[in-house]
């Protein structure tokens, strides 16, 4: 496979993302699926680019992008695991609503 043929299939991953958060305006786990997505997409672009132009950076830069992805999910799925045992229920439309 060449270099145009990996970009494209970053871009599908990434579009795929973009259309989750859009089109997915009620279930938050799918929302943070999609940002997941859209990370990975990001990281792929990184590895790609590290590896066409023979530089490490790129492979470093996904590595801290990959911790900080991980970080994000446990605090968000922490977060909506205390939030459903209060509520009993997930839904961005209530979620909105809450006030701090």
């Amino acid at each position: 496979m060449n270099l145009i043929q990996y970009l494209t299939f970053s871009i599908l991953l990434f579009l795929i993302g973009i259309w989750g958060l859009v089109l997915n305006n009620k279930n938050i786990i799918i929302m943070l699926m999609a940002i997941e997505i859209m990370l990975l997409a990001v990281n792929f672009n990184f590895i790609i680019f590290s590896i066409y132009l023979d530089d490490l950076i790129g492979q470093i830069f996904s590595l801290y992008i990959l911790t900080v992805a991980a970080a994000e999910a446990a605090i968000g799925l922490a977060i909506l695991m205390i939030y459903f045992r209060i509520t009993n229920e997930i839904s961005i439309h209530k979620i909105i609503t809450l006030k701090g």
